[in-house]
Parts: structure tokens; C-alpha cells; sequence
């Protein structure tokens, strides 16, 4: 295994114990976002605990496998053993990817966004089926999804989507996809049935909560409300209850239309906003803004993290990684535990 192992969960421990001292402490809420903060840290050393305790129980269980098998070799128990073993590999896996993910966002909640790069309705349709196999991927995984602003295509697909996606360490899977996806496939809406290839760009941020602080000066802000679009807009497009905040320092623009109340959108609005500021100045700190700027600008030949080929043969492949599959249907249909596996163990490799 890759991750930390025994120092860390014994790291944990002492630490987990230190930390329930503290929220012990008569006025631990007087401060609620130090509390908060606290009782995150208490929750993630914690999760390391429970993840090292089912992992030696999945030790002893196969041992105790191997050992009936050795007394009893009848099928049935084979059979059996199979398909638990196969259980405990999707586990393993799993906490494996966990343990990767040491980073202080990596645990957090997930804005998703999803552009079409140039070619009209070619591209708008493949952004909306990647927006589609995100849904899919969080769906299987019993993460939540909601999309906070969707503007529709001309013909098909989308403009761009904003979606939030939530559950422990929703950030940390999904910062994988970051970059810039390009589809090869028979184009539907050339009559002619040409072979095209399509751009999307997808970017992702950790939705920030009240535990960090990130300071946003309101005279920097420019607030519009506009007429909601698109799915459900004829129940909510009777009034001006979309909202639309541009951070002039940064031209960071951010919009929600999902609810019918413009005091709600504004407060998710807000929350985004926080999110891409938090990650805006991350990336500056890492010297890594210049190379995401790049990204967004041109997004096309040359720049791609994955390709999904579905002809004139099936294949999607990470270019980073080089880890590929030739079930692309899988893919796009969420299955993407692989891809998101292979890429956090090479940044695991590199750092």
C-alpha cells in the first residue's frame, strides 16, 4: 500500500485524543468557526482510524478464508470467498484513494463547471454529456448533485453548467478532472456522418465554508439580477430572481438561477464566489494560475487530459497517466474510479 500506515493512524490517535480536549473546553463554541474547524479535524482523524480498523479486519477475514479452504475445498466456499474478495479489492481501493487525499480541501464539498470549447452545437452536446457523467459518477458514489446554473445550447447540449457536488472528499475525486476532455466520434448533426472531434473544458473548486476565511471587499462586487432560463425556468422566469456577482479584482463571474427566491440565489452566489476565490488564490500561491489560465483560453488541440474515441474504434485515455480503457460506454456513464485512482497515485509519485 502507498499510504501512510501505522504512523499515521498512531498519529492520529494522539491527535484525535488532543482535539477531543479541546472541544471539551467550557466556551469551545464562543469562536464557531475555530469549533468547526476543530471538529473537522476530529472527524478526518477519526475516519483514519476506522479505515485502518476495517483493513485489519479484512486481514483477518481472508486469512480465516484461506484457512477453511485449506480444510474444506469444495467449490461453494471458493465461489464464496471469490465474491468476497472482490468486495474487500473495491474497499481497499477506496481507502487507498482516501489516503491520498491529505490535502486541507480535499475533503470538502465540490463546484463543478463545464465549458464547450469552439464548434457550436458539436461541443455544447459533449459538454452536456460530460455534465451527464459527472451526475452519473456522483449518483454511484451517493454523492449529492445539484446544478446551481445551467444555461442551454442554441440547438443541443449546453452554454455551461455550475453544479454542486457534495459528500466526504467530493473535492478531492474530482480535482482529477480538471483540464480539458476531447470527444472523436460520428457526429450526429452532420448529415454526411463525418468523423468530428470535440473540446470541453471542465474546472473544479473546494466550496469553502465559515471555517476559512476569505475576505471579499462588497465595494468589489457587481451584483445583477436577470430572468431565470432554461430547465424549470417557466415556473421561476416570472420575476428577476437570478443572480449574477462579478469580483471585479479578479472578473471572477458566478451565477445561480435554482431557486426562486433572489435572496437564496444570492447567498449560493456568495458561497460560490468564495469557493473560486479560495481557489483563484490558492493556484497563485503554487505558481499554478498561469498554467490554468492557459488552459481556459484555449481550449482544443494540444491541451486535453483525456480522450474519449468512439471512432473508428472504442477507447478513452488519459494522457497524463496513460490509463486507458476500451469500454468508453462505462465512462460515460460514470465509471470513472479508475481514471481518478491513477491520477491521484501519480501526483502521490511526483510530490
Amino acid at each position: 500500500m502507498i499510504y501512510g500506515g501505522i504512523f499515521d493512524v498512531e498519529d492520529a490517535k494522539k491527535g484525535l485524543v488532543s482535539l477531543q480536549q479541546k472541544s471539551n473546553q467550557p466556551g469551545f463554541w464562543s469562536n464557531q468557526n475555530k469549533a468547526q474547524n476543530i471538529l473537522r479535524q476530529i472527524n478526518t482523524k477519526q475516519d483514519i482510524i476506522d479505515r485502518d480498523e476495517k483493513l485489519l479486519n479484512m486481514v483477518d477475514e481472508i486469512d480465516t478464508y484461506i484457512n477453511l479452504m485449506q480444510e474444506d475445498d469444495s467449490g461453494l466456499l471458493f465461489e464464496e470467498a471469490s465474491q468476497q474478495y472482490v468486495e474487500y479489492s473495491k474497499l481497499a481501493q477506496k481507502m487507498e484513494m482516501e489516503f491520498l487525499l491529505g490535502k486541507e480541501t480535499d475533503k470538502n464539498d465540490a463546484m463543478l463547471v463545464i465549458h464547450p470549447g469552439a464548434g457550436g452545437t458539436e461541443s455544447q452536446d459533449w459538454a452536456e454529456m460530460l455534465m451527464r457523467m459527472y451526475k452519473r459518477w456522483a449518483e454511484s458514489n451517493d454523492f449529492r448533485v445539484s446544478i446551481d446554473d445551467l444555461q442551454p445550447g442554441d440547438e443541443a447540449g449546453i452554454k455551461s453548467v455550475t453544479m454542486e457536488i457534495g459528500g466526504d472528499y467530493a473535492y478531492g475525486y474530482l480535482k482529477s478532472e480538471i483540464g480539458v476532455h476531447r470527444l472523436v466520434r460520428i457526429s450526429p448533426f452532420n448529415a454526411q456522418g463525418k468523423r468530428q472531434t470535440s473540446f470541453a473544458s471542465v474546472f473544479v473548486y473546494p466550496i469553502i465554508d465559515d471555517s476559512i476565511e476569505i475576505d471579499i471587499n462588497t465595494n468589489d462586487l457587481k451584483i445583477d439580477t436577470y430572468r431565470a432560463s432554461g430547465a424549470g425556468g417557466q415556473h421561476i422566469n416570472t420575476t428577476d430572481s437570478a443572480i449574477r456577482i462579478t469580483h471585479i479584482p479578479t472578473n471572477i463571474v458566478v451565477q445561480c438561477q435554482k431557486e426562486r427566491s433572489q435572496i437564496k440565489n444570492k447567498e449560493t452566489a456568495m458561497k460560490l464566489l468564495k469557493s473560486r476565490l479560495y481557489r483563484y488564490y490558492e493556484e497563485k500561491l503554487e505558481e499554478e494560475k498561469l498554467k490554468t489560465e492557459k488552459s481556459k483560453s484555449d481550449i482544443g488541440w494540444g491541451n486535453q487530459i483525456r480522450s474519449y474515441v468512439f471512432h473508428p474504434y472504442q477507447m478513452v485515455k488519459d494522457h497524463r497517466t496513460n490509463h486507458e480503457t476500451g469500454n468508453s460506454e462505462a465512462v460515460l456513464d460514470g465509471v470513472l474510479e479508475d481514471f481518478i485512482f491513477a491520477y491521484l497515485k501519480s501526483q502521490a509519485t511526483v510530490s
